[in-house]
């Protein structure tokens, strides 16, 4: 069986594993074996943040509508009540970004309510 030496395809493969360290601190950006466990863990704690990320979404959203709503009179408690009692079907992804972009048309879904 002939000799077979493996020096190109593992230069290549340790490239590519730095390359996607590229930017990590210390040793976990130049030595391969710190380099895979330092891309294992944040391919996890990204895996866990894309979920997080709605949530902050939601949050920042409520905020928003909270902000705007106050100034006209309400509570964004009694707001998000009132578009339930009316049947009116917007979510806070587009409330928030009426109140944040036209507060013009956010005043009037605000009227509708009250």
């Amino acid at each position: 069986m002939p000799r077979v030496k493996k020096g190109t395809i593992a230069n290549k493969s340790r490239s590519r594993l730095l390359k996607q360290a590229k930017g990590f601190r210390f040793g976990r950006s130049t030595k391969e074996k710190e380099a895979k466990i330092a891309i294992i863990k944040a391919g996890v704690h990204a895996f866990a943040h894309r979920r997080d990320k709605k949530n902050d979404f939601r949050r920042l959203w409520t905020v928003r509508i909270n902000a705007a709503v106050r100034p006209l009179g309400m509570s964004y408690s009694q707001f998000i009540n009132g578009l339930k009692k009316k049947n009116i079907q917007l979510d806070r992804k587009i409330l928030a970004g009426f109140a944040k972009d036209n507060p013009t048309t956010f005043a009037k879904v605000v009227e509708a309510v009250k």
